[in-house]
């Protein structure tokens, strides 16, 4: 190594003008290596950085320079602090994360393995003595938790001495926070109500020193555990606009704010009145009467509190959690009266609902708002992508759901549909492709770049980026200001139950668009640190790809319960999927389940108990495995009566799983006969209703029950009821049906063959026990041309084609390359087939298999049994064994005593590419298709008979057979 200039002269290298190199917006870290071995070296940065990191991709240098290498770090308007780690692949440069507090320095030199820059001298950047961390938790009024790696003669809460607790926390602690264990216990000396509700609103510090009296340790403090100590009878105030007594009021909960006042605008364009708040010092609430003149007016609370994410005391302006309405864009909160007759469309207070559908019997099918219908040409251009689309009942997008609820679909879920942060309101402010997308050829990479180009600034998003939980989304109203958003919402319901469907919404109170104090953040700007999981460092979780909310905290489990009950209450909706279940805990599901139940048709217009909740019951991020509360997660919610997505039946018969190679093939996606047998046992188990205790005869010849068949080293069987499991192998999320099968099949295999498959798959979901499950439009073999994650990714990958000639949505491009790029090569080939398009008679004929296999699911009870009993004693697989024919599987079903027209029905899926003749034990006497199959839409499905003891089955098809009872 030669000689080198002191580091922190200047650089005489030049630098490209595309990077963000020197600017105030950037942080630059130097970085030398003794080796000068860069090769792989890159910088993990998130707090203040611009951007989501990605742990595989690594910042890479922008220069080298005579000290080494130069890293350029783009952070967010009015950041802090940047975190960061040095590393490459799973290698760091130090074993914890370092902190720059930017407030001091924004560009520092460091050498490889250790922890204090060389220049300037900021002392160590690592986490035992950064204040802007919090180590620190105050478990309640009486104990503060420390790592154990912490070490100091003598620890203090301000000036507060701690006293070691030789025997770590309490069991009671313990169990409240598990995830603490490890960590060692002090107590703090006993406080009045009033004086610890006052170090809790101004800033905490635990500091330790050693027996020399030198600091050691200084950290911040976590302090949720000991707000719900201090306020626990805040659980009991009713907060946001409560009109129900004779003292109308605005509450909100902010018990760390000095000082709260609430800003009331004519409109929001116009200067606050300011008004002062009262704060009750029982529960943190403060709240302000409210005059009958001011309904109609806007509002924002003005809160003046300590921000650890502002390492200061900060004022912000902020909307109101229990919003009931909003501004355009959601700038302010707006007092409306919900019970207001002009918000209520004809009939609404007696709303007549579709008959009440038992989990076990549901069939639901899934959409997002403007997926359904912003392609739909037989609707006015305006209502095209809204909640006012549902009320054409003769629109080409309605007249096929109509068609579905005829044949037997149950409920429409809705994607969400309250208030989310990543779409302007404003249809006039929602950019457009600047070009042609259609001009383009079918694997072109340039629609995508166009789509890409706006996606942060046009109409579509999925809208998994809540804002504010219980207000509807303005994006799909016709008039996103005020309150017309309520009265079209509740327009759509009431069609849609008009047109035979119950209303499922999909509710996302895992995480927030936002936390800290940007425009986004709503829960954390009133009580920072509270809603939102902490990690041990005190930085928030994001395992949910967004700021983790903590349900497992009193506050924000009543907020997730007093906004499903709102949405019940008010809008009449009829189910409820929880967004990543798994990461709320299981005690807040059941206390959302409880107050449901607590509805009456006679006293809140509702009967609650009609209301099916299912969600995402995942085992994954920080809370995996229980580690800080038992968890709403598939295994843990058997017998609540609670539903969860099983994936065991799905990748079963799609192949492969939600990552890895698309191109595994599954029962129904071409592994046909060369299915292994132990597919079949999966596939059963889900057929089942995923129960875990039903008994059949497994591929090896043994009696086996569904918790012993094995998926992926969990059991395939979890659930106690039926109605507990939803069925599925399609949603929104991964890649659609068709495009999964796209990937799979022999590129030669013809259309009409890809759609029998198709509607194998679905019969697999509509033909089990439990709820069924199925993407809108898979029925129609629609595509989103090959994306497997279309949450922003336009109109163009994502809308619905009503019109099957202008094809399924297939080869409108190669999918955006942000989460596709890696599969361009197989895709390219596929998009650019033009036999890959479904012509539109193969279209239709796979709509109509679906509404066939929907009415034959609702001609009999045998269908969605309503126990485990019942399943174990009705339902069986009489050629399971060794000798079983892969790809075959042959379903029985007892209707004695139960199905007046049948006494038995019989169900052949045959994923192979020949027709099958099966034999049943008995005989099959009798048997003879079902009446929807004899002049069945497919021809070839026609040709299915039963003589004998055979059955003969054609292939790629599902064939069902009755016998008449006697």
């Amino acid at each position: 190594m030669g000689q080198r200039s002191p580091p922190w002269l200047p650089r005489t290298e030049s630098v490209s003008p595309n990077c963000h190199y020197g600017l105030v917006s950037s942080v630059v870290i130097h970085y030398q290596r003794p080796d000068e071995d860069y090769d792989g070296w890159g910088v993990h940065a998130w707090e203040g950085a611009l951007g989501k990191p990605d742990w595989v991709k690594p910042l890479a240098p922008v220069s080298f320079d005579d000290f080494g290498a130069v890293f350029d770090i783009p952070v967010r308007e009015g950041a802090i602090g940047l975190r960061y780690v040095l590393h490459r692949g799973d290698e760091k440069d130090l074993p914890d994360d370092q902190r720059l507090d930017l407030t001091q320095a924004r560009e520092i030199w460091l050498r490889a393995g250790e922890k204090e820059p060389v220049k300037p001298e900021l002392g160590s950047l690592g986490p035992e003595l950064d204040p802007a961390r919090s180590l620190a938790v105050f478990v309640d009024r009486t104990t503060i938790a420390l790592p154990a790696w912490l070490v100091a003669e003598a620890f203090f809460l301000g000036e507060h001495p701690l006293t070691p607790r030789p025997g770590g926390l309490f069991q009671a602690q313990s169990r409240r926070f598990p995830h603490l264990r490890a960590y060692k216990a002090f107590s703090v000396r006993e406080m009045g109500d009033a004086a610890l509700g006052e170090l809790l609103r101004d800033r905490l510090l635990v500091t330790g020193r050693d027996a020399a009296g030198e600091r050691t340790v200084l950290t911040g403090v976590q302090i949720a555990g000991v707000i719900d100590d201090l306020y626990a009878d805040a659980a009991d105030a009713y907060l946001g606009l409560v009109l129900d007594d004779d003292r109308p009021r605005l509450s909100v909960w902010a018990p760390t704010a000095r000082t709260v006042e609430l800003e009331l605008f004519k409109t929001p364009a116009d200067e606050p009145k300011v008004l002062p708040m009262e704060r009750d010092d029982l529960t943190g609430v403060w709240s302000i009467g409210i005059k009958p003149k001011w309904m109609g007016r806007y509002y924002r609370y003005r809160v003046e509190v300590w921000h650890p994410a502002a390492q200061r005391v900060i004022t912000t302006g902020v909307t109101d959690p229990y919003s009931l309405a909003l501004a355009t864009d959601s700038t302010h909160s707006l007092l409306v009266d919900l019970d207001d007759p002009e918000l209520a469309p004809p009939g609404w207070a007696t709303l007549e609902k579709p008959a009440p559908v038992a989990p076990a019997r549901m069939q639901i099918s899934e959409v997002s708002i403007r997926d359904f219908s912003i392609f739909d040409h037989s609707l006015p251009p305006a209502e095209r992508g809204t909640y006012a689309a549902f009320t054409h009942p003769e629109s080409a997008s309605m007249s096929h759901l109509r068609s579905l609820a005829d044949a037997g679909l149950t409920h429409l879920h809705l994607l969400p549909a309250f208030d989310f942060a990543s779409v302007p309101d404003r249809r006039s402010d929602q950019a457009t492709p600047a070009c042609d997308l259609a001009a383009f050829p079918p694997d072109s990479p340039e629609p995508q770049r166009e789509v890409a180009a706006i996606a942060e600034r046009d109409g579509f998003n999925w809208g998994y980026d809540p804002w504010h939980y219980t207000t509807p989304e303005g994006s799909y109203a016709v008039d996103p200001a005020g309150p017309a958003r309520i009265l079209e919402f509740r327009r759509m319901v009431a069609a849609l139950n008009e047109a035979g469907l119950r209303v499922v919404l999909d509710v996302v109170y895992n995480h927030t668009m936002a936390d800290g104090t940007g425009r986004f953040s709503v829960l954390d700007r009133l009580v920072p640190g509270y809603y939102h999981r902490q990690l041990a460092d005190g930085s928030t979780a994001e395992s949910t790809c967004c700021p983790n909310t903590a349900p497992e905290h009193m506050m924000m489990s009543k907020l997730v319960v007093d906004s499903v009950v709102t949405w019940a209450r008010k809008y009449k909706i009829d189910g409820f999927r929880f967004d990543l279940m798994g990461h709320h805990p299981r005690a807040n599901i059941l206390e959302v389940r409880v107050n449901l139940d607590h509805l009456t048709a006679d006293v809140e217009g509702v009967d609650g108990k009609q209301i099916y909740l299912y969600g995402e019951g995942w085992n994954f991020g920080e809370v995996a495995d229980d580690a800080r509360f038992a968890q709403a997660t598939q295994i843990n919610m058997a017998g609540t009566g609670i539903g969860t997505f099983n994936d065991r039946l799905r990748d079963a018969v799609r192949g492969g799983h939600s990552f890895g190679d698309p191109t595994t093939p599954g029962f129904a996606t071409g592994l046909g006969s060369l299915t292994p047998l132990i597919v079949h046992d999966q596939i059963k188990v889900g057929l089942s209703g995923g129960l875990a205790a039903y008994r059949f005869v497994n591929h090896l010849g043994a009696e086996q029950s569904g918790a012993q068949v094995d998926y992926n080293g969990a059991p395939s069987g979890y659930a106690t009821a039926p109605g507990e499991v939803v069925n599925y192998v399609d949603a929104h999320d991964n890649e659609i049906l068709y495009d999964a099968m796209a990937y799979k099949l022999p590129i030669a295999t013809p259309a009409v063959e890809r759609a029998r498959l198709q509607v194998l798959a679905l019969a697999l979901v509509v033909l089990s026990q439990g709820a069924g499950f199925v993407a809108l439009g898979s029925e129609r073999l629609r595509s989103k041309s090959l994306d497997r994650n279309s949450f922003d990714s336009g109109d163009w990958f994502n809308q619905i084609r009503w019109d099957p000639r202008l094809g399924n949505g297939f080869g409108l491009g190669l999918p955006p390359a942000g989460e596709n790029e890696d599969r361009w090569p197989l895709a390219g080939p596929l998009l650019a087939d033009p036999a890959l398009v479904p012509p539109a008679e193969v279209i239709e004929l796979t709509a109509e298999r679906y509404r066939e296999l929907l009415r034959i699911r609702r001609s009999s009870p045998v269908f969605g049994l309503p126990t485990a009993d019942e399943v174990q004693r009705r339902l069986t697989f009489p050629l399971g064994g060794p000798g079983e024919t892969p790809g075959v599987i042959v379903m029985c079903l007892d209707g004695t005593g139960l199905d007046p027209r049948w006494s038995r029905l019989v169900v052949v899926f045959n994923a192979t590419g020949t027709e099958t003749v099966q034999t049943l034990p008995g005989g099959a006497e009798g048997l003879r298709l079902h009446p929807e199959l004899t002049e069945s839409a497919d021809p070839l499905l026609r040709t299915a008979a039963a003589s004998g003891a055979e059955l003969t089955v054609p292939s790629r098809s599902v064939a069902v057979f009755v016998l008449d009872a006697t």
